[in-house]
């Protein structure tokens, strides 16, 4: 799977948290195998949207994905808002679309 070719919009940043979206492109690559005839943004994604929203102007090397909860599948041209609590270690972020919270997800760094 590819990278997310979408870029992360950061839309606040404030102390330890931060505020990003991302519009899912309707046309992503992803969508044909995942699902043909009902595509979903596979979940690794929603991890990688919170992780590069998280390392934006601060790297850091992911080392675990202490939780991850999806909580209702996103599809093309969904516009992904995430709230990232951020400390030297951890990250916490929600994930939601227009319809509410898509995946909770915890991720775990050290500095780089």
């Amino acid at each position: 799977m590819r990278p997310l070719g979408a870029p992360v919009e950061v839309l606040e940043r404030s102390g330890t948290t931060t505020v990003a979206r991302l519009v899912v492109a309707a046309d992503d690559p992803v969508f044909a195998g995942h699902f043909p005839g009902l595509p979903i943004l596979p979940g690794v994604r929603l991890v990688e949207f919170a992780h590069r929203a998280a390392t934006v102007d601060r790297p850091s090397r992911l080392v675990g994905v202490e939780s991850c909860r999806f909580l209702r599948p996103v599809f093309p041209g969904a516009v992904l808002t995430a709230r990232l609590t951020r400390d030297d270690s951890r990250c916490a972020a929600v994930v939601s679309d227009a319809d509410g919270v898509v995946a909770r997800i915890t991720l775990r760094y050290e500095a780089v």
